[in-house]
């Protein structure tokens, strides 16, 4: 059985940085492409990033560019977005996503983590 969960949000200042992991189980990160997807209130989902370990590509949406970073540890299963320079408008649940490639939208992921919080104070 495919499973993701993601952790690490939380709550952080303005300007601060946390880390999230997405774990993988049932397959593993290597042969997937794994997206990061967020979501404010009465908002829609947005993707944030992806990375595909099959190539190596990794995307980024524009306004976490330079702020954001994804890795990843193949021998743990598990991919993270480290997140810099946080801003109030970062605030959102965010959620992991497996597929075999990366997709802009959330309909292209066939599995699904749990969200995890996080909180950007000003």
């Amino acid at each position: 059985e495919v499973q993701l969960q993601a952790s690490g949000g939380g709550l952080v200042q303005a300007g601060g940085s946390l880390r999230l992991s997405c774990t993988a189980s049932g397959f593993t990160t290597d042969d997937y492409a794994i997206g990061w997807f967020r979501q404010a209130p009465g908002k829609a989902r947005q993707g944030v990033s992806c990375f595909s370990s099959r190539d190596g590509s990794t995307y980024y949406t524009d306004s976490v560019k330079g702020r954001f970073t994804v890795s990843s540890d193949n021998a743990k299963n598990t991919l993270y977005l480290r997140m810099n320079s946080l801003k109030p408008e970062d605030t959102a649940v965010y959620y992991c996503a497996a597929d075999s490639m990366c997709w802009k939208t959330a309909d292209g992921y066939d599995y699904w983590g749990q969200g995890t919080l996080v909180t950007v104070s000003s």
